[in-house]
């Protein structure tokens, strides 16, 4: 019975936002908007008629135009929608079957891809400036957050291609007593990822499971380096190999600068200690912590990078701290990603959910202008800003809830870092990933000492090169590690 009535609630809920909505939608309404008419929408994984699509979208959007209706074309075979790949078949490029529909017989409008795809259709000439129309109609940008409309732009040389409603992001989450009981003042915005560093080396103190760690690229216990890292390569746009995927791009000087300065920040005990492989966890972990996993919550670390989904969690804790033995409640507070001076600004992980243009080809790109402008408008954002778990693109509705008073600019002051476009080099070589790996081993043998920067690097490269290299001339099949150099042991 009270499922029944909360689900009677919070329709209600919906209902009354919507329909103010609605009104403000439709008044004004010319006499012609009456006729009923046909708004065709594809996404790069579209598998026809997208329920998920239409919650997140467009049934607002159909509630306040009841004479628009909503047709999703379909850019993909149903038969891949749970993987079915038959042995030997090679499942088609998305990007690739959703240009072929942008310029078939019945083309989309609307189009929504993702952030990696969106240079390639603009540079393929296939969607509409918007400029010009938010210029027309007045179409009010500046409320939009950096981190979705310099994103955007910079995807399309300055120019707007397409808009995106909603994000995801991250930002540096730091434990205030942790600072204030080392004498040290709280991190910034925009500070450099050398500050943090040196601010890190200032808060680490203690052995083995009494050590406290000044900084970590995750919040999880024995995180990896290796991965972390690559968020601080991405904005200075270190690539493993090149645009073909056919040649490894590791054996530079930035990639070695990077390697030896990682390698001597963890001697210099920046980072949390490395886990041995040979002894598994390196802490005797409390088995009644339900945060032992997470470093900031066990409050074992002062700062780390978090992405805003966390947030809830943390509350969560601390608000229910008493039922939780040896959980100390944690006093925090969000900064601004670090960025380089030679990118500065730039960092961090950032999604954009929706991102949609509209179709150079569009039979009803009036239509198409409408919707967009719906969904990246004021009215949409702030209806959304209740329940959405992302963050919503228009920064007056971005604002901490349940009571909560942190920073929140944190996490949508900051530039995405520029795509990367191997996405289509990763579907069609997914063994590539064997790549990676070898870098990881190779990264490890650095931080232990058992090798330089230089030699670890080279050794990825040769070993790389061979396995891209078997990929070329046996596609579809497992490259065989063992028919290459073996890794040293030190």
């Amino acid at each position: 019975m009270k499922l029944i009535t909360r689900k009677m609630v919070a329709t209600s809920l919906t209902l009354a936002m919507v329909v103010p909505l609605a009104v403000a939608c439709t008044k004004g309404e010319k006499a012609d908007d009456k006729q009923e008419r046909v708004l065709k929408i594809a996404t790069s994984m579209g598998f026809g008629d997208d329920e998920y699509f239409r919650q997140q979208f467009t049934e607002i959007f159909e509630f306040a135009n009841p004479n628009i209706k909503i047709e999703m074309i379909p850019t993909m075979d149903d038969k891949y929608r749970y993987g079915g790949v038959q042995p030997g078949e090679k499942m088609p490029d998305p990007m690739e079957k959703l240009k072929e529909v942008m310029q078939g017989d019945n083309p989309p409008d609307v189009v929504m891809v993702g952030y990696e795809q969106l240079p390639d259709i603009i540079e393929s000439n296939m969607l509409t400036q918007l400029d010009p129309l938010i210029t027309k109609d007045k179409f009010d940008t500046t409320g939009i957050v950096p981190a979705v409309i310099d994103g955007i732009k910079n995807a399309g040389s300055g120019k707007l291609y397409a808009l995106a409603p909603t994000f995801s992001s991250s930002a540096l989450i730091y434990n205030k007593k942790m600072f204030t009981d080392a004498g040290v003042d709280f991190p910034k915005d925009g500070m450099t990822w050398d500050e943090i560093f040196d601010l890190s080396k200032r808060l680490t103190k203690g052995e083995g499971e009494n050590r406290l760690n000044g900084f970590s690229f995750s919040t999880q216990a024995q995180g990896d380096l290796f991965y972390g890292l690559q968020m601080y390569t991405a904005p200075l746009q270190l690539k493993m190999f090149d645009d073909a995927g056919e040649k490894m791009t590791v054996d530079t000087d930035q990639w070695e600068k990077v390697w030896t300065k990682m390698a001597q920040l963890q001697k210099d005990n920046v980072f949390p200690e490395l886990m041995d492989p040979q002894k598994g966890m390196n802490r005797k972990f409390d088995q009644e912590n339900p945060f032992a996993y997470d470093d900031f919550m066990s409050n074992r670390l002062a700062m780390g990078i978090i992405n805003y989904g966390q947030i809830q969690q943390i509350t969560n804790a601390n608000k229910n701290a008493a039922s939780y033995k040896g959980f100390t409640p944690i006093d925090w507070d969000v900064v601004t990603i670090p960025s380089h001076p030679e990118a500065k600004g730039v960092g961090g992980s950032i999604y954009m959910n929706g991102i949609m243009g509209i179709n150079a080809k569009a039979q009803n790109p009036e239509d198409a202008w409408k919707f967009i402008k719906f969904v990246n408008g004021d009215d949409w954002a702030k209806l959304k800003s209740y329940s959405s778990y992302n963050l919503v693109a228009r920064s007056k509705y971005l604002k901490p809830k349940d009571g909560l008073d942190f920073h929140m600019e944190a996490f949508y002051n900051v530039i995405p870092a520029p795509s990367d476009n191997n996405m289509k080099i990763y579907r069609d070589k997914p063994n590539i990933y064997q790549v990676q790996e070898i870098g990881h081993q190779m990264f490890n043998n650095v931080l232990q000492g058992k090798t330089t920067a230089r030699e670890g690097l080279k050794e990825w490269q040769t070993q790389g090169d061979a396995m891209l290299k078997q990929m070329k001339e046996n596609p579809g099949q497992m490259p065989n590690p063992m028919s290459m150099q073996a890794v040293p042991a030190g």
